[in-house]
């Protein structure tokens, strides 16, 4: 009884109505037929993205669920060239110490058939960079709040925003130079946040190619019990 009283309030489910299961199937190979055509994409064109269709589908990244409800994420959408101009020289600043000393072999090998170097063009190429800050705390009235599975609940928050940019036909790519920290001097983000990774959005360029890749089976990566 001591855990229920402490139960916030309740409303009633909306928004997941019943559907029959030939309706659910229909919808589960659309979304895969859909979603199965995700690719990091490298190669971008300057065509500008409407504001209202980013800001929409972060919205779709805020509905995600997080630990406690803390929802311990920022999202910078960043359209302005002179900065994306400066996270460009500061990630290749990081990728050229990676790539020319940092990395051991058994990475680099792995990320040869991939093509990829320090060179970093797409972020400047691409219309919009949203960079995405992990919250470490939050801060009420003066006091550090701790947040919980905050890795957890910002990837999943992630994973929901590049879904939802894809669905909207939009290219995007994530990118993740080590160490990130001069992201927040050049987004003036507090101490308090991480960042955690990069999102490169806009519409791929004419011609645009990607890595002739293969995703594992699925009979190798699931299990039903």
């Amino acid at each position: 009884m001591a855990s229920n009283s402490r139960r916030g309030r309740q409303v009633p489910l909306s928004g997941l109505g019943q559907i029959d299961d030939a309706e659910l199937c229909a919808r589960a190979v659309q979304l895969c037929a859909d979603l199965s055509q995700r690719r990091s994409v490298r190669h971008f064109s300057d065509r500008p993205v409407p504001d209202t269709a980013i800001d929409d589908c972060v919205r779709v990244a805020l509905s995600a669920p997080s630990g406690a409800n803390q929802q311990p994420w920022h999202f910078v959408v960043v359209k302005d060239q002179t900065t994306k101009r400066s996270i460009r020289q500061g990630a290749e600043e990081e990728e050229r110490a990676f790539y020319q000393g940092r990395a051991p072999k058994e990475w680099l090998d792995a990320l040869a058939p991939l093509g990829t170097d320090e060179h970093k063009p797409f972020l400047e190429e691409a219309p919009c960079l949203i960079v995405i800050f992990a919250q470490l705390f939050g801060v009420d009235d003066g006091d550090k709040l701790k947040h919980y599975y905050v890795q957890e609940s910002v990837g999943i928050a992630t994973g929901m925003l590049i879904a939802a940019l894809h669905q909207a036909g939009l290219a995007s790519l994530t990118h993740t130079p080590s160490p990130m920290r001069f992201l927040n001097d050049i987004l003036d983000r507090p101490s308090s946040e991480r960042p955690f990774l990069i999102l490169v959005v806009g519409h791929p360029a004419v011609g645009a190619t990607v890595p002739d890749i293969a995703r594992r089976p699925f009979d190798s990566v699931v299990t039903r019990i």
